[in-house]
């Protein structure tokens, strides 16, 4: 079309060795990307845009996208965060909705029931990397699930990729069918259960402590759209990490992000799942690449490379 504004589907078909219909489907995903506009010279007809212009427009817009996708994940995670407070002050009459189960056996032993009673999906967050006794819950509880044609998807955190442990138990979920994911931040731990039953912990900064068992069809509906939300912005497992067009993986990005609200080191190694002395040195690299002598000026110049 670039080449030969005047043709219409005929000519295009033609010349593609197509079907008229497909050319027609090729030309209304094409102006749904903005690459095409309305002729103002032919009625009825359409012009194409420079690709200069229009991917440009086209990566804009799925930036934002992104943006508001990743924002609307923060404000369910506010969400889930506020209900699970509620639930946890709530009185024993609640109970039918909310059940309070303390200490790693109690808690180990109702994975283990989920685990068994589960017929159809299983969605789980998992954050940071993973203790030698959560992985071999984790392959016990999976196995009986996978055993049961169970469909598993898991989402954890970009720091599974360089933990060994974390890593291999990963590839083992992918080995036997499950679909894993990560993402630089996530929220607190989850597991739900056929859409009905969820478990996460009263304090996510604590989750041996104790957890909730929630069937409120309100409270695990909130849970699994965050879980969509979430898988939808997160890369698969056998993906190579991807830098973006300035060179910026999702990882660094969220970083300089962390940063810029005023977290401290310690505070936003802990949101990333890194350790402290990691969120200093991938900082310190990003200064380098970006040749700011201080972390107020990495944040300038991050905001006039587009980094931000």
């Amino acid at each position: 079309m670039l080449d030969h504004p005047s043709w219409g589907v005929a000519e295009l078909a033609e010349r593609l060795g197509a079907e008229p219909g497909e050319v027609r489907s090729a030309l209304d995903e094409l102006f749904e990307l903005a690459l095409l506009r309305q002729s103002v010279e032919r009625d009825g007809g359409l012009r194409p845009v420079s690709p200069a212009v229009g991917l440009q427009m086209l990566l804009a817009r799925q930036q934002a996208e992104l943006e508001h996708r990743k924002q609307r994940i923060a404000e369910g995670q506010a969400a889930v965060a506020a209900m699970v407070a509620e639930y946890s002050a709530r009185p024993a009459t609640v109970a039918e909705e909310a059940e309070r189960v303390l200490g790693m056996d109690q808690i180990l032993r109702r994975l283990e029931e989920l685990a068994d009673t589960a017929r159809v999906e299983a969605l789980s967050i998992t954050p940071g990397v993973q203790s030698a006794a959560s992985i071999e819950a984790g392959l016990r509880n999976n196995a009986a699930l996978v055993a049961r044609g169970v469909s598993l998807r898991t989402a954890m955190q970009d720091t599974a990729r360089n933990d060994r442990p974390t890593l291999a138990y990963a590839q083992s979920l992918t080995d036997a069918g499950a679909e894993v994911r990560t993402a630089p931040v996530l929220p607190p731990r989850m597991l739900i259960a056929d859409r009905a039953t969820a478990i996460v912990p009263m304090d996510p900064g604590e989750t041996s402590a104790g957890v909730l068992v929630l069937t409120g069809r309100g409270v695990v509906a909130a849970l699994v759209a965050l879980f969509e939300q979430v898988w939808s912005t997160a890369v698969p497992l056998g993906a190579a990490k991807t830098r973006d067009r300035q060179g910026v993986t999702a990882q660094e990005r969220e970083l300089l992000h962390l940063l810029g609200q005023g977290h401290t080191d310690e505070s936003a190694a802990k949101r990333l799942g890194l350790s402290e002395r990691t969120c200093r040195r991938m900082m310190a690299d990003l200064m380098e690449r970006l040749g700011a002598r201080s972390r107020f000026e990495a944040g300038l110049l991050a905001v006039r490379e587009g980094w931000l």
